[in-house]
């Protein structure tokens, strides 16, 4: 059965029309540029195929040309969306190349060498896919298993135009009626696959990022961008997981700003949260890259270091200086920035738990030592049921004011 190409390519040619129009829609739904270009690019192809297709010969030299031309640019959309997608700025100069080289090669070439010319064309469609393909690839990180898809989609669409390419010089290469040969068909089948895959990798990012987004939200204080005690708990239990493969310590920080209740009742709950942005900037930026830390409550704050328990002391030393140099000044009136730290550590696989436990054992003692110190932990509780027995018995015994003050 012979399949006409000419309804092949207008099936297409509505099939993209449609995708396009959804595209458009929800990007503006979901103020998305990236949705916007992929939107305008199918809606410009389709047009441009469409065109091409219906009026074929009618058309005059130069307008075939135009529209060539255009369903080019739409490529060069394709591959600037998925640009604007990760967050980089479209390549314009990339745009329109491929439309000035096709109209170079149309100028140049014999006008009756129609196979080369359906070569070139294929040949910067193939350019465009690849690129698209590459600026995935680059931004996989972690996702690559789930978004396979989104790399295999333009590759293959690549390796479908540049087939005949690769073996044309082998298969009758003078033959007139190769550029309306078996391949007019394949191409053709192979727009509609490629409209529907390439809609169905945006749909998938789109929702991975948005996932991606929530996952992060949930995890995350907003005050201060630091990890929240969910996100803290879940990231630290990994962290441990892996130390203790390699048979490594690990140390738990908790810092407890000194006099925060007050802070708040002079200068308003305003400067409260800029103090508590400002020691978790404090924080971060004394710490490794491979440090976790986090947010855990009002105006407490912790963190997990892959080190021994010295290490650990000399890090919460560190911190402690930098936050009472800050020199923080509210109407004119100076504040006092200290803070006083417990630090436990624990050999490898100890739960996160008891660490912190002991940690905060230790800024009690911090604390009733006058504030604005480091203590360390002696030891760890005998086990973390032991801990949560004794815990339990202390209820209704409020902890000291020095201690969350």
């Amino acid at each position: 059965m012979s399949l006409d190409s000419i309804t092949l390519y207008l099936v297409a040619t509505m099939i993209a029309a449609l995708l396009g129009a959804m595209l458009v829609f929800f990007g503006k739904q979901e103020k998305s540029p990236a949705l916007k270009w992929w939107g305008a690019a199918y809606l410009l192809g389709a047009t441009s195929v469409a065109i091409w297709t219906a009026a074929g010969d009618k058309l005059g030299a130069h307008l075939y040309l135009a529209m060539n031309a255009v369903g080019f640019v739409a490529c060069g959309m394709v591959w600037n969306a998925a640009r604007v997608f990760h967050g980089r700025r479209p390549n314009w100069p990339g745009l329109v190349i491929g439309a000035l080289a096709w109209a170079a090669a149309v100028t140049l070439l014999d006008p009756a060498a129609s196979t080369l010319r359906m070569m070139v064309g294929a040949g910067i469609v193939s350019v465009y896919a690849a690129l698209t393909a590459s600026e995935l690839w680059v931004e996989r990180r972690k996702s690559l298993q789930r978004r396979w898809p989104a790399f295999v989609v333009p590759v293959m669409h690549g390796c479908v135009l540049m087939l005949p390419i690769l073996i044309g010089g082998f298969l009758r290469p003078n033959d007139p009626h190769f550029s309306t040969s078996i391949w007019v068909t394949v191409f053709a089948v192979e727009l509609v696959l490629y409209a529907v895959g390439t809609v169905f990798v945006i749909f998938m990012l789109v929702s991975e990022r948005t996932v991606t987004a929530h996952r992060t939200a949930a995890s995350t204080d907003p005050l201060t961008g630091m990890l929240n005690r969910r996100g803290f708990s879940e990231a630290c239990a990994r962290v441990i997981d892996r130390e203790a493969r390699g048979g490594r310590p690990v140390t738990v920080m908790i810092f407890d700003i000194d006099h925060f209740k007050s802070i708040n009742d002079r200068f308003g709950h305003p400067a409260g949260d800029e103090m508590l942005k400002l020691f978790s900037t404090v924080v971060v930026t004394n710490l490794r890259i491979s440090d976790l830390s986090g947010r855990i409550g009002g105006e407490e704050f912790a963190a997990l270091l892959p080190c021994s328990l010295e290490e650990g002391v000399l890090v919460a030393e560190r911190v402690r200086e930098a936050f009472e140099m800050s020199g923080v000044v509210v109407d004119e009136a100076p504040v006092d920035t200290t803070v006083s730290i417990g630090v436990a550590g624990g050999p490898a696989g100890t739960e996160l738990e008891v660490l912190l436990a002991s940690a905060d054992t230790a800024l009690y003692q911090a604390k009733r030592g006058g504030r604005n110190r480091v203590e360390a932990a002696e030891e760890l509780p005998l086990s973390l049921e032991n801990w949560r027995r004794q815990s339990a018995a202390k209820i209704g015994a409020p902890r000291p004011q020095p201690a969350i003050a």
